[in-house]
């Protein structure tokens, strides 16, 4: 791939955790002004993809590249309060896991001090026949780095 982990990139990575901030905007909600809860995935996709860019794993170069995507196997979400209109968020991820085909990354969505949910995932790298593939060694390599790097988290959530 031709980006480095320098890249540009959204966010900061900050002792082994990326942050992404975010407003929450009037599309993302309902008509209570509630965000609607699916939109919770969406910051969550929009961080991984920033994180990954950051990481030299930019979708489009290294599916040209090498073939591989990423895609989410499995995804488990936790809400603790909601977020509204106009809220100032920061989504952060971090990397659990990387194995030969698969991540597996935590991400949290923060309002301030408060957590207001938790995600869960396991990604797959898929090849073009949408079959598992190896991740390619210099992502691999970047996101272990990370993966090792962040202090053990808490049960608890903040609030």
């Amino acid at each position: 791939m031709a980006t480095s982990p320098a890249a540009a990139g959204a966010g900061r990575i900050d002792n082994g955790v990326h942050i992404l901030p975010l407003r929450v905007y009037y599309e993302d909600t309902d008509a209570a002004g509630i965000v609607y809860h699916a939109n919770y995935l969406r910051f969550a996709e929009r961080a991984r993809t920033e994180f990954l860019r950051m990481m030299g794993a930019n979708h489009s170069e290294m599916r040209a590249a090498t073939g591989a995507a990423f895609a989410v196997r499995d995804c488990r979400i936790e809400y603790f309060i909601p977020a509204v209109l106009d809220d100032a968020l920061e989504v952060r991820t971090r990397m659990l896991a990387v194995s030969g085909a698969t991540l597996r990354a935590e991400q949290s969505i923060w309002r301030g001090e408060t957590e207001i949910a938790r995600l869960n995932l396991r990604i797959a790298c898929i090849g073009p026949s949408m079959r598992p593939t190896r991740v390619p060694r210099d992502v691999r390599t970047a996101l272990s780095a990370l993966s090792t790097a962040s202090e053990p988290r808490s049960e608890e959530h903040g609030g």
